[in-house]
């Protein structure tokens, strides 16, 4: 078990390190599409959106309580709001929906 485990973090590290490794070595020139680069300034924020609302929705008991920390955080974050309020409003949204409306 440990040995196959070793394996697939060997593997995993060979993927990661293929990923960004080639684009810097097949790509010598300077990209001059504007949608290529506007598509790859996009691409950090996209994936962390991915990994980040799945995670949103099942941090909860309930996935009701999720959306309204979720929809503080936007509204919070729309406003402009430092990281750390946007974070404790969540957090406290979260708590009231649980407190007050799930018992």
């Amino acid at each position: 078990m440990n040995h196959s485990l070793f394996g697939y973090i060997m593997v995993m590290a060979l993927v990661t390190y293929l990923i960004r490794c080639l684009p810097l070595t097949l790509i010598r020139k300077e990209i001059k599409s504007p949608f290529i680069k506007s598509f790859l300034v996009y691409v950090p924020y996209a994936t962390l959106a991915a990994m980040t609302f799945p995670a949103i929705l099942t941090a909860t008991n309930s996935v009701y309580s999720a959306l309204a920390g979720f929809a503080a955080a936007l509204i919070l974050a729309f406003m402009r709001k430092s990281l750390i309020l946007v974070a404790a409003g969540a957090s406290a949204a979260v708590f009231i929906f649980e407190l007050i409306l799930l018992g």
